[in-house]
C-alpha cells in the first residue's frame, strides 16, 4: 500500500472516540463523499509513492480550509487552481490557504513541495462551538479528552515512513507549547520546529506577509 491509500485509509477511519465538553461539536469532513472523493484524489496525485517525507503539523481543521476539501491548508480555489484538481465547491476562501500556497510556490509548486512534506494537523478534526471554529487547546477539558485520540493519530502518522527527526509545527504559540510537551513525554520526534501560523500572519503581521514567506522557505528545508 502507498502512502496515498494509507493517508486515505487514515482519514476515512478518523473518529474522536471520547465524550466532547458540552456545546463542543467534532467536525469530520471525511464523512461527506464528496470531500471523502476530492481529497483521495488530492493524495492519489501528489502521494501515489512510499517515499519519505518531513511531517508538518497544523492546529486542527477549520470550516473553511479542511474542513471543506478534507486537505489541510486548501480551501476549494487552492486545491482547483494550485493543485489541479477540478471540483464543484463554492469557491470560498481560507487566509492560511492563501499563504501556504504562496510559500509553496515561491518554494518550488506544489509537486516539488508535497513530494517532500506531508501536511496535517496536530489533532486531525476540527471543533466548533456555537457555529465557529473552535482549537483543542481552547478549553481544557476538551483538550485533555482528545489527547488519547491525538496520541493515536501521531503515532499512525510514524507508519508513514515520515522522517521521525523533527517535526514542524504550525503555530508557536499554544499549539507548539502542547506538542512539544506531548514529545517530551512520548518521543515521537528528536525535535519539533515551530513557525507562526499562516492565520495569524495574515491576520496580525500582513505587512511583512512576504518576509514571512521568506521565513518559512529558510526553515523548510
Amino acid at each position: 500500500m502507498n502512502l496515498a491509500e494509507k493517508i486515505i485509509q487514515f482519514n476515512k477511519q478518523l473518529e474522536i472516540g471520547t465524550q466532547l465538553p458540552v456545546g463542543i461539536e467534532v467536525m469530520n469532513p471525511f464523512r461527506d463523499e464528496n470531500v471523502m472523493n476530492l481529497s483521495a484524489a488530492f493524495y492519489r496525485k501528489f502521494y501515489s509513492d512510499n517515499h519519505q517525507r518531513k511531517l508538518i503539523l497544523g492546529i486542527n481543521p477549520g470550516r473553511f480550509g479542511a474542513g471543506i476539501t478534507g486537505i489541510p491548508f486548501t480551501d476549494p480555489v487552492k486545491l482547483q487552481q494550485n493543485c489541479g484538481i477540478h471540483n464543484d465547491l463554492i469557491k470560498s476562501k481560507e487566509p492560511s490557504a492563501g499563504f501556504i500556497y504562496d510559500m509553496i510556490e515561491a518554494r518550488d509548486g506544489v509537486k516539488r513541495f508535497y513530494e517532500k512534506y506531508l501536511v496535517h494537523a496536530v489533532c486531525p478534526l476540527g471543533f466548533t462551538k456555537g457555529g465557529v471554529n473552535y482549537n483543542y487547546y481552547d478549553d481544557k477539558n476538551l483538550q485533555k479528552a482528545v489527547t488519547p485520540f491525538i496520541i493515536s493519530s501521531v503515532t499512525k502518522f510514524l507508519t508513514m515512513n515520515i522522517d521521525a527527526e523533527f517535526c514542524y509545527c504550525l503555530g508557536n504559540g499554544k499549539n507548539f507549547k502542547y506538542l512539544e510537551e506531548l514529545n517530551r513525554k512520548e518521543g515521537f520526534f528528536g525535535k519539533v520546529i515551530p513557525l507562526p501560523h499562516p492565520r495569524w500572519i495574515v491576520q496580525y503581521r500582513r505587512k511583512k506577509y512576504h518576509d514571512f514567506i521568506t521565513h518559512y522557505l529558510e526553515i523548510l528545508k
